[in-house]
């Protein structure tokens, strides 16, 4: 009983202070009217910048650093050895020097000619035979007609006749044909303070760029001046060709970039030939085909533009011997664009038949000036009317045996 006394005076002692520790006040209040005061912040302190004194630089004094002298060494100079330039022989008496290689080719047409005139008879089928030998050497049908006629009447009013005789009646009638009295001067020679300008033309692989520095180099044996004008450009080796020809006897060379306009290069090439004093200008043109009428026009061009600076004193037109009736078609052509003043035939010592000298003669009016007998540098000569039949008919000696 006491302990249940005792426990329940307990409890409400625990419940009382509980219920005393509820309705205690959490903080202490302030009388009213009073606010709190507020909470003061500790002055920010701004941190001046420290002043930096100024740093003086002492001026760095270099010392000068004494420079040995360097001893220069004498270099010795090497003398360049320059290339000895030909010494080209003249133009005059090529063809009689060449004569025998132009017979060992030709000779041919003067014996068969020779051994039919000397028959004791001569009757039509002769005249047939002679005629036959005369068109198959590209003589011409024209000219073979008036050769057999001239011929005819001379062997009936001279009756009988010896080898010698025949030989006279045939070389007679072979320079008429071949046009003895034709002027056939190249003119190289400067006039009026300028120099004279040749123009070489011609169709692709007659041997057109080496005909020019074989003249070129014939006209420094003449002892010329001479300036190349490389105005073929469309043929990449050909500008090159033409610089090697010049550098063997010191003749320069104006040459353009490839497939540059042809007309400026000829055009600067005469010009700079007047400004250097020099005799003469050759102009190497583009091979063109006689058929191609765009290319033909522009040698046209090429040909007015130089007449700017003055005349083109030659035309030459580069054949090919070989090609016979065939060259007769290019030349007609050639001379209706350019109005050619001279022929210049190549590979004349080869398969070629001599006959072509008359033919293109007759069909273009103008003489053959020039003629290429071989492969050598100086094998281009002037054509002598009396030496190539002379060299047709061969050595009277041989006629006569």
């Amino acid at each position: 009983m006491e302990f249940v006394v005792l426990g329940v005076v307990l409890a409400v002692f625990l419940v009382g202070a509980f219920v005393a520790f509820l309705k205690a006040p959490t903080r202490r209040e302030l009388p009213p009217g009073t606010e709190p005061a507020p909470a003061v912040e500790p002055p920010t302190v701004v941190e001046a910048p420290a002043a930096e004194a100024p740093i003086v630089e002492a001026p760095i004094v270099e010392a000068p650093i004494a420079e040995a002298p360097v001893a220069e060494v004498p270099v010795a100079e090497v003398p360049v050895a320059e290339e000895a330039l030909d010494v080209p022989p003249p133009s005059a008496g090529r063809l009689v020097r060449l004569r025998a290689r132009l017979a060992r080719s030709q000779g041919s047409l003067g014996r068969s000619l020779l051994t039919l005139l000397a028959r004791d008879t001569i009757d039509d089928d002769t005249w047939d035979e002679v005629e036959e030998i005369l068109l198959t050497a590209d003589v011409g049908v024209a000219a073979t007609r008036q050769i057999v006629d001239n011929l005819r009447t001379q062997v009936m009013v001279l009756g009988a006749r010896t080898p010698e005789q025949v030989r006279t009646l045939l070389r007679d009638q072979l320079l008429v044909a071949v046009g003895s009295d034709l002027d056939r001067r190249l003119q190289t020679l400067p006039q009026d303070g300028r120099p004279a300008v040749i123009l070489v033309v011609g169709v692709n692989g007659t041997g057109k760029t080496t005909t020019c520095g074989k003249l070129g180099r014939a006209l420094v044996g003449d002892g010329r001046s001479v300036v190349l004008g490389a105005a073929d450009t469309f043929r990449a080796a050909a500008a090159d060709q033409l610089a090697t020809w010049g550098s063997r006897v010191g003749a320069e060379v104006v040459r353009g970039p490839e497939g540059a306009d042809p007309a400026s290069i000829a055009f600067d090439a005469v010009r700079i030939g007047a400004e250097r004093k020099v005799d003469t200008v050759l102009i190497d043109t583009a091979g063109r085909l006689h058929t191609k009428q765009g290319l033909m026009d522009e040698l046209g061009k090429v040909k007015r533009v130089v007449e700017r600076q003055g005349s083109v004193d030659e035309v030459l037109l580069v054949l090919d011997a070989t090609t016979g009736q065939n060259g007769l078609v290019q030349a007609r052509v050639f001379a209706e664009v350019v109005d050619v003043t001279g022929i210049v035939l190549t590979k004349l010592d080869g398969t070629a038949k001599g006959g072509i000298v008359i033919a293109v003669q007759r069909e273009l009016g103008v003489p053959v000036k020039l003629v290429g007998l071989g492969e050598g540098p100086d094998d281009l000569a002037p054509f002598e009317p009396e030496a190539f039949v002379d060299a047709l008919l061969g050595d009277p000696a041989e006629a006569a045996a």
